[in-house]
């Protein structure tokens, strides 16, 4: 069979032979809706497990609303978003001059003036105030929570009188699904917080696709309680950014329909274990560099049998990607030094360095990219100059006729194998 996926800014295309393919798996299409603005409304008026926004705002008597909303890094689409949001607030007696729009930055920079009017629209950061959080300022403190660490969020959250959480539901390939509670966790917690969550990526069922038992899931559920969101708006969109579904109302109702709807789409089953998995980004800007790349590997990894072989297609021109992450692989010697590392003192950036270690302590990973083979080696990987060059090597290493799973996009999926746990 033969494909050509994108490969960085351009297009990569091979063979594998059809005898060998058990599956090409890629996530499905949503249904389609009328628009999205209607979807968006028709969400805000049949809330999830509360009453309607504007119910809760006159029986709280609320004075100021504030709006939790992604940063320019997550590819919401606000301009659909926010006016029928702002609109059923405003029928509720509550004025523009009210509103405040929080930016949940996490740990990213502040985000530009410039960037904001881009991604909610000129009119909506004229009519409303827009804030900026910060990880290290303007915190108070929520308590301890069960993970034995103090959460602290941005005051803002606190001092207003009813508090909406925007986002996008996907794969996340440690909380299971984005969305929902993680606008409080990491979006407007202390850096400290940030970085006690995700170093439970050591469990293992902290990963792509799964909540159940999922101790990041269930941290970050308990701190957007602790932090008494009374209201959520979720969007679904489909590989061109167009929102396929909206769900709002309670902070976990709405969000777990949400996630059903993305697990749809997006959750793919195969009967066994491959021996081999081909792996690609979906081109620029996923692959970019390493450290988004990385992503891949997630699906990859639950496709892959014990010693078996994932072929990472990945163009990665900009290299390694984020600086802390670029030096835990540049000072490791071995998987064992980065483990050991992330135990020692967790540091952001550096957990991806440690998602690398987790796959590669299962299966041999090989690259096809245009990375360096000396760098691909820094990260425990084997280059190669094209895919049928690393197929030729996957042949050798797991034997004759494997068995071959085929992934074009794989951050777009999850996987889960007949007879194990999702």
């Amino acid at each position: 069979m033969d494909f050509t996926w994108k490969f960085a800014k351009g297009s990569i295309s091979f063979t594998v032979p059809d005898e060998n393919i058990k599956a090409v798996l890629e996530r499905r299409g949503f249904p389609r809706v009328d628009s999205s603005l209607t979807s968006v409304e028709n969400a805000l008026a049949q809330p999830i497990g509360t009453p309607r926004l504007g119910e809760i705002i006159v029986r709280k008597d609320a004075k100021s609303v504030l709006i939790v909303v992604n940063d320019i890094t997550r590819p919401t689409p606000y301009k659909q978003m926010l006016p029928p949001l702002l609109d059923e607030i405003r029928k509720a007696g509550i004025a523009d001059e009210q509103v405040s729009l929080l930016i949940a930055n996490g740990i990213h920079r502040e985000q530009t003036d410039e960037e904001s009017r881009l991604i909610y629209g000129e009119d909506v950061c004229q009519r409303c105030r827009v804030v900026n959080h910060n990880p290290d300022r303007d915190l108070v403190s929520l308590g301890t929570l069960k993970g034995g660490f103090e959460l602290r969020i941005n005051r803002l959250v606190k001092e207003s009188d009813v508090v909406v959480t925007t986002g996008l539901i996907g794969l996340h390939y440690i909380a299971g699904y984005s969305g929902g509670r993680k606008s409080i966790i990491p979006g407007v917690a202390d850096r400290a917080a940030i970085s006690a969550t995700h170093s439970l990526m050591a469990d293992e069922r902290a990963c792509l696709g799964n909540i159940e038992n999922n101790p990041v899931n269930e941290l970050l559920i308990e701190g957007a309680r602790r932090a008494e969101v009374d209201f959520i708006l979720n969007v679904i969109t489909d590989d061109r950014g167009e929102i396929v579904a909206a769900v709002a109302g309670d902070l976990e109702q709405a969000w777990l329909k949400g996630v059903e709807i993305c697990q749809k789409a997006s959750l793919c089953y195969i009967d066994r274990p491959a021996d081999i998995v081909i792996a690609g980004c979906g081109g620029y800007p996923r692959d970019i560099n390493l450290y988004q790349a990385q992503k891949a590997l997630e699906a990859a990894v639950q496709a892959v049998r014990p010693g078996g072989v994932i072929i990472l297609v990945a163009g990665c021109e900009e290299g390694l990607g984020e600086g802390t992450f670029a030096r835990w692989l540049n000072e490791a010697r071995t998987p064992a030094d980065i483990k050991e590392r992330f135990v020692r003192r967790f540091e952001l950036g550096g957990h991806k360095a440690y998602a690398i270690c987790r796959v590669v302590e299962k299966c041999q990973v090989v690259m096809v990219t245009k990375l360096e083979p000396d760098v691909v080696e820094k990260a425990f990987m084997i280059w190669r100059s094209t895919v049928e060059e690393a197929l030729a090597y996957a042949y050798r290493r797991v034997g004759d006729n494997p068995a071959v799973v085929v992934m074009p996009e794989a951050p777009a999926i999850a996987v889960q194998v007949a007879g194990s746990a999702a």
